[in-house]
């Protein structure tokens, strides 16, 4: 079985495809030749072929009398060279204006916005790394995701509160985002933590301007993120001692571990660290994040007993003073 691997590519990779071979630079108002399908710069090669018929990379011929009727504006891909190369469109929009600005006579007004650089990086949507985002983060709860998808109901003032809202910059990744929560609610490493889009988990290399490209965010309020807690599925380490003990001390642990089941309820993993108990409440030291609970005297003890954990959804057997209990 192949095992894809996500590796990241300089934009030196990129180059040969986002570049005009005329001009030596990147594509500004891309277009392509509709009998080759290769690109260039608008007034590269508007400009080329006012003396030639040919395509500039293949030798393609255009079009036998009038080759400006075979060329097509290629809006995609001056999208693609504008979001990937940091500062292009904010400089050509520059570029424009100040042209104009020295040149009042030229007359601007058939062009359009974007033609006399009165385009703002905001409406097309084009974000730079050093860009401020305002983010949302609240508690991913799916049982009020299935009866949202239900029936459509109305925002309440609880839902409101749990969100919290932050400003980051467009090249934080998530990886920053889990160990901010981390911090901020104290969670041991014994569990997870997963940044999620609606229900979607996101991956630890995403930047938050990664995010809003791939799920098309239109900046019409915060970037909606949510989270959700989960135990760790990490594996025990073995030390070589413990990998040496006899026949008889391991018969021993497998009869003092079969005690232990018989007393437990059926089915129900055991852990060495205790668990919350739902019989002692006690106050969240984390009113930004009630969610989340906290360790006491080397026990840890739920925030809130009516609040649905994020840490597990299923019950679970603690082990606390040498006894057995479980809790939910």
């Amino acid at each position: 079985m192949t095992m894809h691997r996500t590796t990241k590519i300089k934009i030196t990779e990129l180059n040969p495809h986002l570049m005009c071979v005329l001009c030596g630079g990147y594509f500004i108002d891309a277009t392509t030749i509709i009998e080759c399908l290769h690109s260039f710069c608008k007034m590269c090669i508007v400009r080329y072929l006012e003396t030639s018929k040919y395509c500039p990379i293949c030798d393609v011929q255009v079009h036998k009398t009038k080759p400006l009727l075979n060329i097509r504006s290629d809006k995609t891909l001056q999208d693609i060279v504008y979001k990937l190369v940091p500062g292009l469109f904010k400089n050509e929009m520059k570029r424009r204006r100040d042209f104009y600005a020295e040149h009042p006579s030229v007359d601007a007004a058939n062009g359009s916005n974007e033609d006399r650089g009165e385009v703002a990086d905001e409406d097309k949507r084009i974000i730079t790394d050093d860009e401020i985002i305002s983010l949302s983060i609240e508690f991913f709860d799916q049982n009020k995701v299935e009866k949202q998808a239900n029936a459509e109901e109305k925002k309440t003032k609880e839902e409101v509160n749990n969100k919290r809202y932050l400003q980051c910059p467009a090249a934080m990744t998530v990886m920053h985002l889990r160990k901010f929560l981390r911090s901020k609610m104290d969670v041991p490493c014994t569990f997870q933590i997963e940044v999620m889009y609606e229900d979607e988990p996101l991956k630890d290399y995403y930047t938050l301007m990664d995010i809003a490209y791939i799920y098309t965010w239109r900046r019409n309020g915060p970037l909606p993120l949510k989270y959700r807690v989960r135990p760790s599925c990490k594996k025990m380490k073995i030390s070589p001692s413990q990998e040496g003990l006899n026949s008889s001390s391991r018969s021993a642990m497998e009869s003092d571990s079969a005690s232990d089941k018989a007393s437990s309820p059926a089915g129900v993993p055991s852990t060495s660290s205790s668990l919350p108990s739902p019989g002692t409440p006690v106050q969240s030291p984390h009113p930004h994040f009630p969610h989340i609970s906290t360790a006491v005297n080397g026990s840890t003890t739920e925030a809130s007993p009516n609040r649905q954990t994020p840490f597990c959804g299923k019950a679970r057997k603690a082990s606390v003073n040498g006894s057995s209990t479980s809790s939910g």
